[in-house]
């Protein structure tokens, strides 16, 4: 897969001043209408025009060697008639393009950030686990400073789930289909009661992988049962505040009506609500957005 660094981050407005008095000796004004003039040509060498990510290819990777795909705008059927929380079914819009995580994060990439690693199943390229929402957002805080910007974070539940079911109002069927399901997720019925490296199973139609199965995933959101109810249909965020945030996707001890793309869980967000000390949760991790700039 061919990888393609954000744009953004070899702008160059203008060449050194050196550079514009060789090129240009009528000065800075000339040379500057010159580098617009050519800009509009087309003939602004593809080093010197300033471009930004949402320009670039449909996947990116970034240093840690995080893979991510580009899930365009659009608008989906959220929800479903399965389970109270997941109803009343109903047309949500995604405003913006965003990337999301081809995989889960890996223990290998939290661990370069992080310099731990709290997981119960061991080896670099399982999905990280044993994860609150809180360790969650550390690690992306950190990845944030890392990179210069603050253009990662968790996406929404209804991001998470709109890329999950990758244009297929459908999406839910495939828990009905163990043989359709054991291709794409790692759960109860295949998974051996452990977690797998990521990536494995094939994708959806979107190229995002482990959407559903292998870890639960966390996203951005405060859960309320009744949010579907009275939510916004335009980029909703989820309740204001909250005691629980959302995991989504199921996980390889879920049964297959749990490995849904409407399907909705949570958990407590921090080791502190969680119950007993050292709570922790051999079945839940996250994946990571990049909005472009």
């Amino acid at each position: 897969m061919p990888r393609c660094r954000p744009a953004v981050f070899r702008i160059v407005l203008f060449p050194s001043r050196l550079f514009r008095s060789r090129l240009f000796p009528g000065g800075r004004r000339a040379g500057g209408l010159l580098l617009i003039a050519l800009f509009l040509v087309g003939l602004l060498p593809v080093a010197l025009r300033p471009v930004s990510l949402a320009a670039a290819e449909a996947t990116y990777a970034n240093a840690l060697g995080m893979e991510f795909v580009l899930v365009p705008a659009g608008s989906f059927m959220m929800g479903s008639d399965v389970r109270a929380g997941e109803k009343p079914r109903r047309r949500v819009s995604i405003g913006k393009a965003f990337y999301l995580g081809k995989h889960e994060v890996t223990q290998a990439q939290w661990a370069a950030l992080m310099e731990e690693n709290p997981s119960w199943f061991r080896g670099a390229d399982l999905p990280v686990e044993q994860v609150f929402w809180d360790q969650a957002q550390e690690f992306i805080n950190r990845l944030n400073r890392k990179e210069g910007h603050g253009r990662y974070r968790l996406p929404t539940e209804a991001e998470w789930e709109y890329a999950a079911r990758a244009g297929r109002d459908d999406a839910d069927s495939l828990a009905a289909d163990a043989g359709a399901l054991g291709r794409v997720a790692w759960y109860d019925k295949n998974s051996g009661n452990s977690t797998h490296p990521v990536g494995e199973k094939e994708p959806n139609a979107l190229g995002l992988h482990d959407m559903l199965g292998n870890v639960n995933e966390w996203v951005q959101d405060w859960f309320a049962a009744d949010y579907y109810a009275h939510g916004p249909a335009q980029d909703p965020t989820g309740p204001e505040s909250g005691t629980l945030r959302v995991r989504r996707g199921g996980s390889w001890s879920d049964e297959a009506a749990n490995c849904r793309a409407a399907a909705r869980a949570f958990d407590a967000p921090t080791e502190s609500l969680c119950g007993p000390p050292g709570c922790r949760l051999g079945d839940l991790g996250f994946r990571v957005l990049l909005m472009p700039e």
